[in-house]
């Protein structure tokens, strides 16, 4: 596999990504910063791709464990080598295996090292095109990565089922998978649910969103005002710059407008 090395805030992150396949890029970092995690606590991640999304969180949260699924043994390696060479390997976890099994007596890792409830947080950034609706991708990693072999719910099944009570479930997905994600959450039962629309300009329709909710919480939903990415170039608005140079946390996380 030919690998391209792509530093994520300003340097301080050097990651290896396939050239041809899955690519990694902005949304995992977003997704990374609308984490509401705390020092000392433990996250689980459905679908690490080569790690991307997680290890931008360990850099921007101290003390953090994160154990991560990942089913394509190729980006299982990956991820843990990007651990390594950016000294995080003792704080990410990969265990290679199907995501949507996680937690379940026939489900990846050893005895105990996914029991369900024990995790604070847990996010994904899941495949989230049809298959009737896209050409997949001659890459098998990338058409993995991009075109749904299940249903929406399993992905918010999975996430909840592998936090406590009250624990967060994070996804981004694109803007017309809302409601279907808005019925897996109520069907999983997470509550308080806090939506953030990503725009690519000002005026523009979101194309992104990134949604937050806790399990076995009954509080409403709240839409919150979300994230302009672009100015009327292609520059970064100066929020989104903060974010992805500067290891800012995401709007919602700095103005304590998180699920709750």
């Amino acid at each position: 596999m030919e690998l391209t090395i792509d530093a994520f805030f300003d340097g301080r992150l050097h990651l290896w990504q396939p050239r041809k396949g899955f690519r990694a890029g902005i949304d995992s970092v977003l997704l990374a910063a609308a984490m509401p995690v705390r020092a000392g606590e433990r996250v689980f991640e459905a679908g690490s791709g080569p790690g991307v999304a997680a290890l931008c969180l360990l850099a921007r949260v101290a003390q953090v464990h994160i154990t991560g699924v990942e089913i394509n043994p190729d980006y299982a390696t990956l991820a843990r080598a990007n651990a390594a060479r950016n000294h995080l390997g003792e704080r990410l976890h990969i265990i290679e295996g199907n995501a949507l099994r996680a937690g379940k007596a026939d489900g990846p890792g050893q005895p105990g090292e996914l029991r369900p409830g024990t995790f604070d947080h847990a996010f994904a950034n899941p495949p989230f095109h049809a298959a009737s609706a896209t050409r997949p991708s001659p890459d098998a990693g990338k058409a993995a990565a991009h075109v749904a072999d299940a249903p929406l719910i399993e992905w918010v099944r999975t996430l909840t089922r592998m936090v406590r009570p009250k624990g967060t479930v994070s996804l981004i997905l694109p803007a017309t998978a809302l409601p279907d994600l808005l019925s897996a959450m109520q069907a999983a039962h997470v509550g308080g649910i806090a939506i953030a629309p990503l725009w690519p300009r000002a005026g523009q329709a979101a194309n992104r969103v990134i949604v937050q909710g806790r399990r076995g919480v009954k509080t409403p939903a709240r839409l919150l005002p979300g994230l302009v990415l672009h100015e009327s170039g292609n520059a970064f608005t100066e929020e989104t710059e903060r974010i992805l140079r500067h290891r800012a946390p995401f709007p919602w996380a700095a103005n304590g407008d998180t699920a709750t």
